[in-house]
């Protein structure tokens, strides 16, 4: 028996070559197939009018930050395009001067370097990526989060005699909540801050890792529980636009997004004023209650907030029975408790059954000037 190694062919019919799609959606005068049209046209058109209503703000946002990082993006898409591009054009330029119909293409089958070619293929490349590592050097130092700004934008300094407005951030579950200690307000789920004046964040969270997004001012920001990140940002123009939580934490998360307001100078202080007027008082008790998980919190407004609230957060300590993280640090770099920490590390008997026990952890220092361990009120507040 004779085994073939290359395709069967009739010498009484020519050979043609297709793949699947090509049978089904080309006719025997390789027109696509009626059908075909009908389906692959209304999806099309489905598809462009999706994109024609995708929001833009990431690329033409309003805040001189988010400016930069969109001319980043630009930039870096633009030269590793310069790389893509004609690779995609000389292989779909090589398969078709190639192709096996074609018998007046040069045929080489010794040919196997070419120093130029090498050059070419190895030094553009090489050069796209010292220019990018070039432009990412920079802006990362320049766009630093935790660096003040030195433009309102690319055309006006910062005045030597303005200073940031500070707003603290807290992530809850699922909400925002914005402390302006300056102000003395607070509110939940709704951040403005006036055009061109620098603005301060200080982050955090209360419970799980999220992300601080305002696309059409500034890149996104982790906010961690026990840590303090910051971002220096500005907003260029009047408007509402929509902030978000960009990491997914919990089943909330979809939901977890806040207004946020550029207002004028005469605006942003009539806001201020209205907050005052409307809101309660953010102590730590109203704190703790407004911690709870919640699902697509309205907008809250406070006109009276605890003083250091956000270092009690930061610091997890707003519940007052329990130390405060910087004060079990300092106790680990004065070195421990010693002998008399050794039992913190034990299990004791919890309850009313003594069968029962589980680790137990300092949540207070006793001596003998303070043999309750409670905290002086001005260190409890730290």
């Amino acid at each position: 028996m004779k085994i073939h190694s290359g395709p069967l062919r009739n010498p009484g019919f020519p050979v043609r070559s297709f793949t699947r799609s090509s049978f089904f959606l080309m006719d025997s005068s390789r027109h696509p197939a009626p059908w075909a049209r009908r389906v692959l046209a209304p999806v099309a058109l489905t598809a462009l009018t999706a994109l024609a209503g995708c929001d833009t703000i990431v690329m033409k946002p309003h805040g001189d930050i988010a400016a930069q990082q969109a001319d980043l993006i630009v930039t870096a898409t633009v030269l590793m395009l310069l790389i893509i591009v004609p690779v995609i054009f000389l292989t779909l330029f090589f398969a078709w001067k190639y192709r096996q119909s074609n018998t007046d293409a040069p045929y080489t089958p010794d040919w196997d370097h070419s120093t130029r070619l090498e050059l070419v293929i190895w030094g553009a490349p090489l050069l796209i990526i010292i220019a990018l590592g070039a432009i990412t050097w920079i802006s990362t130092h320049k766009l630093d989060p935790w660096r003040p700004l030195e433009r309102i934008d690319a055309q006006r300094p910062v005045p030597a005699d303005v200073k940031p407005l500070v707003v603290e951030v807290v992530a809850l579950d699922w909400k925002w909540l914005f402390v302006y200690p300056e102000q003395g307000i607070a509110t939940v789920n709704e951040l403005a801050t006036p055009v061109d004046r620098p603005v301060q964040f200080r982050i955090t969270s209360s419970n799980v890792m999220n992300a601080f997004y305002v696309p059409a001012m500034a890149g996104m920001i982790y906010a961690m529980p026990g840590m303090e990140t910051k971002l220096h940002a500005v907003i260029n123009r009047a408007g509402e636009w929509e902030g978000l939580s960009a990491n997914y934490s919990g089943e909330g998360f979809s939901h977890m997004r806040f207004r946020f307001l550029g207002l004028a100078e005469g605006d942003f202080d009539r806001w201020v004023e209205a907050n005052r007027a409307q809101g309660g008082t953010l102590d730590r008790a109203a704190y703790l209650a407004l911690e709870q998980p919640s699902h697509r919190e309205p907008v809250r407004r406070y006109a009276r907030v605890e003083p250091e609230l956000f270092g009690l957060v930061v610091n997890r300590c707003v519940d007052a029975s329990r130390m405060c993280m910087h004060q079990m640090m300092a106790i680990d770099a004065a070195g421990g408790l010693g002998k008399a920490g050794i039992p913190g590390t034990e299990t004791r008997p919890w309850g009313d059954d003594p069968a029962v026990s589980r680790p137990v952890v300092a949540a207070a220092l006793c001596t003998p000037d303070n043999p309750t361990g409670e905290l002086p009120a001005a260190l409890s507040r730290q």
